[in-house]
């Protein structure tokens, strides 16, 4: 039988690993061969010791035997409580070779936003969007591949990664295809559970083939490894015993090889007996015998050296081991011959003079877990005062602290805190929740108590609505909180239980904040918290709401910021009722200050959250002035994107733009925007209610552009379809879904889903006839069936038309009459439409109008306008209708 041998370059950890080197040999050939090539991602998965780092280690010497760039990184046991460190650790070899200034000019925009997560700037006074930071260094290694290309990433025990990074990870091997680099993952199975693990999976599920399980070696591997390192007279009895012993476990083979070569013992049967002694000193509790034997000096060398479990040099082990130099350089000799530490992997990356590592991750693990778990907290104390003391800041500490046991101790409770502030400033919102999670059970001293339950709600707020809901009401009900952070907390209580679907609740909250005020500001925010909140949650408002915010809006001047914000409700609420739109510019233009948003008022100003900004661009965009309504989405676009806040922020403010798009008859535009508005919208989570408005935008575009396949077959792949959210989305989902149902050729369905939306419509007091359209596309649908019903719509539709009084609602009022008509009367109120639309800003209608009209009077001249502005707006489907008839030429003059 033929004994599997290693090529001679490689080392003993690599016997029977010939199929998984080839695959790094055809991986790295394939990046090598072509900078345009797309991009690879290999996954090796395995237990403990099966070899999976001896893999990274080949494919270091192959990528660089091959001219490439290569990073190594690595998860560590200890280290999943420290955010962005496995990146971190990637980038260093780039980062370190750049000055500031060039790290600027790499990075771009990405700068400021990743920056402060990698370490290599402050971070900015806004907070960090983690959507953004995560796409920021998704952006930063790209950019900086393109310049070190061919480039291998190397990333080891990523089961023990960070969860930041394995965000990171997992966004970054998803892009891939377009991106000419090499990325090795080496992980254990299980290991994790959560969102690591949703990440792991999404890694795996991006390699675009199976995942490399490695197995152990056969017994006749075994052998040759053997027999290679103690010698070919190393008889068949002993071989078989050493895989008994290891289970053909790489690792734990080599140590036992290693131990066996060291105590001179005879490779023969007589000997095979000693192997399972020896073996037991290489792992566990043998191991820490072995260790104890070395003495107690070294002995607790190891043990702080575990508690470092990075970075670990003489001088800081020494510092915390309490030993002076001289002991701690001897007993760290003593460790590396005993084969427990040993210098850096020079490949894994850069590391510094005197730097020291565990051998295997295994006898780290062993190591640890033997200190007694009294001296272990107390080491991790120390620990944090060392790191503390060595200026690397509280966020650094912070892991040593969280292993701390209770103790009352008022100063690490404002560490804590101080770290979760620094964890919120990069964009780590879970780890400053572990942070104050583990403050709380200090606890904090009566006075601080509310602010750090007031934090962690902050923290949680969009990753646990329910968590923050609790933490939110238990601070309200202790003292500590008074004034301005009240009122705060309060906001982001009535914030989490919305997100919660608790909408009630969330008013109630509100209000009876609002009524234990006296009258000023803090009672009129509060006021205008809850009408805010019950005009995105339209179906819940309650009676009277619009003549109690008409009387309040009434008395506001404009002149801070709860006052505009009365302003922007009221004109918001004025506009979906359909009240004149001339009042209603007249007030939204109240809430500006010289036509631009107020200080404090902005798009990412925290204050006041972005609901309230949207509905007053909307109410600019449905009252014809589809300037001023992209103006403040474009610049909502801006601030979103250079404050890196590229979650749900960023997909509204796509979605608000690509509507604006559509209102303005730029149909390309429009769908292109509402396509990212999507993508975007699908990470941060299906059913919200910005992923309903991005949705529901594109279809309503596609519908426009007469894409009516394509419109059907987003709304079926991205469930546009009841039951819809209590939230009002824009363009009205009833509506837009109805007009969908009609143009596929559904028509029962679709009357019953326009008369659903007319349902809604009353039970909200009335509706804007342009913002929910329904009346004429159910006009429309009933003109054969039910013709006079159909007239009421249609008569109903010009009367609030004419109520609101844009040119855009009169003129479809009036398209839809003509297309109840016929002969003369049909012909003079399509012109009547035309004559309206052609002084509207919505050029699609204006278009489907002048067809209308060319078809109607049988004019070529008017077909042909209609036809020209309609291949301008992009409305395939106007364009197709009008070349048909012009084609025919039937009756035309």
């Amino acid at each position: 039988m033929t004994e599997a041998r290693p090529t001679a370059a490689a080392s003993a950890s690599l016997w029977e690993r010939d199929r998984e080197v080839a695959a790094i040999e055809r991986a790295v050939d394939t990046l090598c061969a072509d900078r345009s090539s797309p991009g690879s991602l290999l996954v090796f998965r395995g237990e403990a010791g099966l070899g999976k780092t001896a893999l990274l280690a080949e494919t270091h010497r192959i990528a660089e035997a091959r001219g490439c760039t290569v990073w190594s990184t690595r998860g560590g046991e200890t280290l999943r409580s420290v955010p962005f460190n496995v990146v971190r650790q990637l980038l260093q070899p780039a980062l370190m070779s750049l000055l500031p200034e060039e790290a600027r000019e790499y990075l771009g925009d990405w700068y400021d936003i990743a920056g402060p997560a990698l370490g290599i700037t402050e971070p900015s006074e806004l907070r960090a969007d983690p959507q953004g930071v995560c796409d920021g260094l998704v952006a930063a290694v790209r950019r900086l591949a393109k310049r070190d290309w061919p480039l291998v990433l190397l990333v080891d025990d990523a089961h023990w990664a960070d969860q930041e990074s394995l965000r990171w990870l997992s966004a970054f091997a998803e892009r891939l295809d377009d991106l000419s680099v090499l990325v090795v993952v080496a992980r254990r199975p299980g290991e994790v559970s959560g969102e690591s693990a949703r990440y792991l999976d999404s890694v795996a599920a991006s390699a675009g083939g199976p995942v490399t399980n490695i197995s152990a070696l056969t017994p006749d591997a075994v052998a040759g490894l053997t027999r290679a390192t103690l010698g070919t007279h190393a008889d068949a009895p002993f071989c078989r015993e050493v895989w008994a012993v290891t289970g053909g476990n790489p690792y734990e083979t080599n140590e036992l090889l290693a131990k066996v070569r060291d105590s001179e013992l005879e490779p023969a049967e007589s000997s095979a007996g000693e192997l399972r002694a020896l073996n037991r000193s290489a792992r566990g509790g043998g191991l820490v015998a072995r260790l104890e034997q070395l003495g107690i000096d070294a002995t607790r060398f190891a043990w702080a050296a575990a508690i470092l479990g990075t970075g670990i040099s003489v001088d800081l082990v020494a510092r915390l081991a309490t030993m002076g130099r001289d002991d701690a350089e001897r007993c760290a000799e003593l460790l590396r011959s005993a084969r427990i530490l040993t210098e850096p992997d020079p490949t894994a990356g850069p590391a510094k003079e005197g730097d020291l590592q565990f051998l295997h991750p295994l006898i780290a693990s062993a190591v640890y877990n033997s200190i007694p778990d009294a001296l272990c907290t107390a080491m991790h104390g120390i620990a944090a005062q060392v790191v503390n003391d060595s200026g690397l800041g509280a966020a650094a500490a912070a892991r040593h602290l969280l292993q701390v046991h209770p103790d009352d101790d008022e100063e690490l409770v404002e560490q804590l805190r101080e770290a979760a502030r620094e964890h919120i400033a990069v964009g780590a919102p879970d780890a400053a929740r572990h942070c104050l999670e583990r403050a709380l059970l200090e606890p904090p001293r009566p006075e601080a108590h509310a602010r750090v339950l007031y934090e962690l709600g902050c923290a949680t707020l969009l990753t646990a609505p329910a968590r923050t809901i609790g933490h939110l009401r238990t601070a309200l009900a202790m003292p500590g909180l008074d004034g301005g952070e009240r009122v705060d907390a309060v906001f982001r209580l009535s914030q989490a239980l919305l997100h919660n679907d608790q909408l009630e609740e969330a008013v109630r909250t509100v209000e009876a904040e609002a009524a234990r005020h006296r009258a000023g500001p803090s009672r009129m925010r509060l006021q205008a918290v809850q009408y805010m909140w019950e005009g995105i949650y339209g179906e819940a408002t309650s009676p009277g709401r619009s003549e109690r915010l008409a009387e309040l809006a009434r008395t506001c001047t404009g002149r801070d910021n709860s006052e505009r914000a009365l302003l922007i409700l009221r004109a918001f609420d004025s506009m979906a009722h359909g009240e004149n739109a001339e009042e209603v510019v007249e007030v939204a233009d109240r809430a500006l200050v010289n036509g631009r948003l107020a200080p404090g008022l902005g798009w990412t100003d925290t204050e006041w959250g972005s609901e309230l900004l949207m509905m007053l661009g909307n109410s600019y965009a449905y009252a014809d002035r589809l300037d001023r309504a992209e103006s403040l989405f474009a610049e909502a676009l801006r601030a979103y994107t250079l404050a890196g806040w590229s979650g749900g922020h960023l997909a509204l403010a796509n979605a608000f733009l690509g509507l604006a798009y559509r209102r303005q008859g730029r149909l390309r535009d429009a769908e292109t925007i509402l396509r990212e508005s999507l993508r975007l919208a699908e990470r941060v989570g299906r059913g919200l209610p910005l992923y309903w408005s991005a949705t529901c935008g594109l279809v309503d575009t596609l519908l426009a552009r007469g894409h009516v396949e394509e419109a059907w077959s987003v709304a079926e792949q991205y469930g546009f379809a009841p039951p819809y959210p209590s939230t009002i989305v824009l363009p009205d989902t009833r509506s837009v879904r109805g007009r969908l149902l009609l143009a596929v050729g559904r028509t029962k369905e679709g009357i019953n889903e326009l008369e659903a939306a007319e349902k809604a419509a009353a039970a909200r007091g009335g509706h804007n006839p342009v913002l929910a359209p329904w009346t004429v596309d159910l006009a429309r649908a009933l003109a054969v069936e039910d013709p006079a019903r159909a007239a009421r719509l249609a008569a109903d539709a010009r009367r609030q038309a004419e109520r609101f009084g844009t040119d855009t609602a009169i003129g479809e009022a009036l398209r839809c009459a003509a297309a109840l008509e016929s002969g003369q009367r049909a012909v003079r109120l399509a012109g009547q439409a035309v004559a309206y639309l052609e002084s509207s800003p919505c050029q699609y209608e204006h278009a489907a109008a002048r067809v209308e009209y060319g078809i109607a009077a049988r004019s070529v001249a008017d077909l042909n306008r209609g036809l020209a502005l309609a291949r301008s707006c992009g409305a395939d489907g106007l364009v197709a209708q009008a070349r048909e008839v012009l084609d025919t030429g039937r009756g035309l003059r």
